[in-house]
């Protein structure tokens, strides 16, 4: 009896060990069909040698690697640019908005936040296209302010880096305010209110107090934003010109166009990696451990 009340003893055992592994299964199994594979599968066409016609064969051909960086790395450094820059100001533009709506929107915080978002509802490529017709040379905008003489008739913004830049910006708002909201509305206002009792001015409550209890949220919307933007290619080639092009639009055209799939892939792996090399250091710097304490 006591042989075989220990050994289900180590069978429950055994099952409360394997349980989180088995309630993990299915994430498992979703990041190995919809991300470990497909990885695997452009890594393994960017060593591929061959055309379009005859196919592809897996050769360990890393010449692509290299051609790669000669050919495009000024649309890589503009890409990380552009990726850089839209992030920061996107957080500028929306660091004081969530800021407001969770401090002092009150009853009407879900109100404001739809109104904001309202506009995202709408296709991406839609409201990129209208961005085009906005900021035309002959536009109701500028064709209204040129008409008036407040701008010279030589001025424009599309095909311009500020165009690239500024749809970027505009297409990031939701992705960055969303986490900003959501970390400074978890903060809890008692240890606001105690700042102000230790006669912590408002200036140095907010850099002392609110900015760190809201450095999770500024960590999700740079991963979110900053990615999207960094492999962007719609904004560039609606807002952009010849000398705006991005990496996306060289990956678009490789793939699509020219139909140099292991050129696309190498690409592709490059952007990957660089991305993971910018994440990892902005996690070193900014502090990933620092932020699982204020998470938590």
């Amino acid at each position: 009896m006591s042989a075989t009340t220990s050994g289900a003893a180590r069978l429950r055992g055994l099952g409360r060990g394997a349980a989180p592994y088995l309630l993990s299964l299915p994430s498992w199994a979703y990041l190995t069909a919809f991300f470990v594979v497909p990885m695997a599968a452009m890594l393994s066409m960017s060593l591929a040698t061959g055309n379009p016609i005859t196919g592809y064969v897996f050769a360990w051909n890393f010449t692509e690697f290299a051609k790669a960086v000669s050919q495009y790395g000024t649309q890589l450094l503009r890409s990380f640019g552009y990726g850089a820059l839209s992030t920061f100001i996107t957080l500028v533009i929306t660091y004081p908005v969530a800021y407001w709506i969770a401090f002092y929107g009150g009853r009407h915080k879900g109100t404001f936040l739809f109104l904001i978002l309202l506009p995202f509802f709408v296709s991406f490529v839609i409201r990129t296209l209208a961005w085009q017709f906005i900021l035309a040379d002959q536009g109701f905008v500028l064709g209204t302010l040129k008409q008036m003489h407040i701008l010279p008739e030589r001025f424009y913004l599309l095909s311009s880096t500020t165009a690239v830049i500024g749809g970027l910006v505009y297409n990031s708002v939701a992705y960055y305010i969303l986490p900003l909201y959501v970390a400074l509305e978890k903060i809890d206002r008692r240890v606001v209110r105690a700042a102000g009792d230790l006669y912590a001015s408002p200036v140095a409550t907010f850099w002392r107090v609110i900015l760190p209890l809201s450095a999770p949220g500024i960590f999700a919307g740079f991963l979110l934003v900053f990615v999207t933007n960094v492999g962007d290619f719609v904004n560039a080639a609606v807002l952009g010109g010849p000398g705006t092009t991005m990496i996306g639009n060289i990956i678009q055209y490789n793939f699509f166009d020219a139909q140099n799939y292991p050129m696309a892939a190498t690409l592709s792996s490059i952007l990957m990696f660089l991305l993971i090399v910018c994440i990892y250091v902005y996690a070193r710097v900014f502090g990933a451990e620092q932020i699982q304490e204020y998470a938590a």
